[in-house]
């Protein structure tokens, strides 16, 4: 396996950064936030990575894609997990999108995914639930036949994107017990009589959403793949959204850093700058070390993806699990060698701490994927 990028990707990581450079800055993030932003993003500059064919990359040309992976994706994520960009990647193209890619019927694709590609349309995957932390088979939310239909009840919570989706991808449980894999089944729901959708804003700015299901009434058109069979696509879908979310968290932590490196060559005390003290010297070092770590993880676990390996669950949960590690390492050690100025909302190292905070708990946190590694090996 290259745990390196190729030439294209090189060349398409310096266009990324090019541009998330000149068109997201940071501050940006506290307009968004200061002024209670509905979508919480850009829906301009979500049109531009579209147009760019960004958004597109991990679906097919048939759809309006660029046939490409997850590996070419995360080049992407890291340009913009630099400066912050909130821009509905993970829940809209990856989860939602991922699983209308694997289990959605023609008719589904082809009303959804090239709207999805060209930045004209969000879609946002409802699985996790309250007391579920991030287990794709524990699914209480409920869906019954009712005439040729189904009616869904239930609550999902930390629906990524879900405040500005125009259609769910929801997971509800046909058949078996709450924590069975067979029985899940996927259903895509558009805003109508027994749902809800409740805005929620993260700590870190961004938008997510609680979402109400209560006796929804579903035509049978709105079941995705098959009944009962939707926990591989949802499995799939997930490791390849994970591998993303890392390439963006390892985006975030290496600005952290090369920001606090700048700080600690500026700033002076007793006459020489505090980066050429040994004990700050020593904790940069760690940091370097660990983000280097997580460098190899990620380009491991996505192209571990990409090519279908049976081992890439694994290395997903092994990227996740260092990348959450190192990001609030990363996050914590930047404000604290900042100093008090780090401690205040006008400086802007501070949003990556919180970004870290939330990145780490967003589709399982480092323990989860720790216990989920070590099932997989066999411990």
């Amino acid at each position: 396996m290259q745990l390196i990028l190729t030439e294209d990707q090189e060349l398409l990581a310096k266009t990324a950064a090019d541009w998330v450079h000149e068109k997201s800055p940071v501050a940006r993030i506290r307009e968004l936030r200061d002024r209670n932003d509905a979508d919480g993003f850009s829906r301009t500059l979500w049109k531009e990575m579209a147009e760019l064919g960004w958004v597109g990359i991990p679906f097919p040309e048939a759809m309006g894609g660029a046939d490409m992976g997850v590996a070419e994706l995360a080049v992407i994520l890291e340009a913009l997990g630099r400066h912050l960009a909130p821009e509905p990647f993970i829940g809209n193209v990856m989860l939602a999108g991922g699983v209308l890619l694997r289990a959605g019927s023609a008719a589904q694709q082809q009303a959804w995914l090239p709207r999805l590609c060209q930045g004209d349309a969000i879609l946002a995957l409802a699985q996790q639930e309250p007391r579920s932390r991030f287990d794709l088979n524990r699914v209480a939310t409920r869906a019954e036949k009712a005439g040729n239909g189904y009616r869904l009840s239930g609550e999902k919570i930390a629906v990524l994107d879900g405040a500005s989706a125009d259609a769910l991808l929801v997971v509800a449980r046909t058949s078996g017990a709450e924590d069975a894999r067979e029985g899940i089944s996927l259903f895509l729901v558009e805003q109508g009589p027994g749902v809800r959708v409740e805005r929620q804003q993260r700590v870190d700015g961004r938008n997510a959403a609680l979402v109400h299901l209560t006796g929804a009434e579903l035509p049978a058109a709105a079941l995705v793949g098959s009944e009962g069979k939707g926990w591989v696509p949802l499995a799939q879908a997930a490791d390849a959204a994970i591998a993303a979310l890392c390439a963006e968290m390892l985006g975030s932590m290496t600005e952290a850093f090369e920001r606090t490196l700048a700080y600690l060559r500026d700033r002076q005390q007793f006459g020489v700058p505090i980066g050429s003290f040994q004990a700050l010297k020593h904790r940069a070092a760690d940091m370097f070390t660990e983000i280097e770590l997580c460098r190899s993880a990620v380009m491991a676990a996505a192209r571990a993806v990409d090519e279908e390996l049976e081992e890439a669950p694994r290395l997903v949960s092994l990227a996740k699990a260092r990348c959450s590690d190192t990001a609030i390492l990363v996050a914590n050690e930047a404000v604290q060698m900042h100093g008090g100025i780090g401690m205040t909302d006008e400086h802007e190292i501070g949003f990556y701490l919180k970004r870290a905070r939330v990145a780490e708990l967003t589709l399982g946190d480092a323990a989860w994927h720790r216990d989920r590694w070590a099932m997989l090996s066999g411990y």
